[in-house]
């Protein structure tokens, strides 16, 4: 889930905030956002012109199970806001129709026709925005962290990061006892903290290991961290790491 906010924009319906309908980072590390073209944002940027326009987007991670205090965490990535012109149209189209295929929302036609006048940017369905990065942050378990720009642009996307919600889903209905055994790799002292073994839901899944919040008949909650033996490098890597978890949890 993620918002795009222009300081110094106001809407009264939106309160400054679009809501991207998708994004992907480009080879050189800019964002690239699908907007609806009536939005505060994209025309701030349609009568922005060439002056450099601040943006801010937030982006909460949401735990895709249901449980208690779902936000995983959350980022922000600040920077200056440009649409997308020109020749460049067509190649950041296609390179969101690539990452996302979610057909003719993208409005791909609209897309690759000429740029059109500034004043027709308010009226057109569908907005393309790049957002050129200047700092960042990440808030989660671990804490609170800057990300420098060129950390950001060479990150890749993990391995599991588009199967993440099936197969929480899948782990959480199908393998709920034996993820609940997997209390039994952590220390007495941490177990004893809130009587973990009562109800345990995965909440996050990436190529590195499991997390998994227990909670007790009182409803206290602590989140424990799961690292597989080596990074995964897709699911059927993740179905033996999977299972080595719950060979050694069933062995103590």
């Amino acid at each position: 889930m993620a918002s795009l906010n222009v300081p110094g924009v106001e809407d009264p319906d939106e309160n400054g905030l679009s809501g991207p309908v998708c994004r992907t980072v480009t080879s050189g590390g800019d964002v690239l956002l699908l907007v609806p073209g009536d939005c505060a944002a994209a025309r701030a940027a349609a009568h922005a012109q060439d002056d450099d326009l601040a943006a801010v987007m937030e982006i909460t991670d949401v735990a895709p199970v249901s449980v208690p205090h779902r936000v995983r965490g959350r980022a922000w990535i600040a920077g200056w806001l440009t649409p997308v012109r020109n020749a460049q149209r067509a190649e950041a189209a296609m390179l969101l129709a690539e990452r996302h295929p979610v057909g003719e929302l993208l409005g791909l036609g609209e897309a690759l026709e000429p740029d059109p006048a500034p004043g027709r940017y308010g009226r057109a369905a569908w907005m393309m925005l790049r957002l050129e990065v200047g700092e960042c942050a990440v808030d989660d378990l671990w804490g609170a962290d800057p990300v420098e720009p060129d950390a950001f642009a060479e990150a890749v996307p993990d391995p599991l990061v588009a199967h993440e919600a099936e197969l929480l889903q899948h782990l959480h209905a199908a393998h709920g006892e034996q993820v609940r055994g997997l209390c039994a790799l952590l220390d007495d002292s941490t177990q004893a903290v809130c009587g973990l073994r009562d109800r345990a839901v995965p909440v996050s899944l990436d190529r590195f290991g499991l997390r998994v919040r227990f909670t007790d008949a009182g409803q206290r909650s602590f989140d424990a961290r799961f690292d597989f033996p080596e990074p995964v490098r897709d699911v059927a890597g993740l179905r033996r790491a999977m299972h080595h978890l719950f060979e050694a949890a069933g062995a103590r």
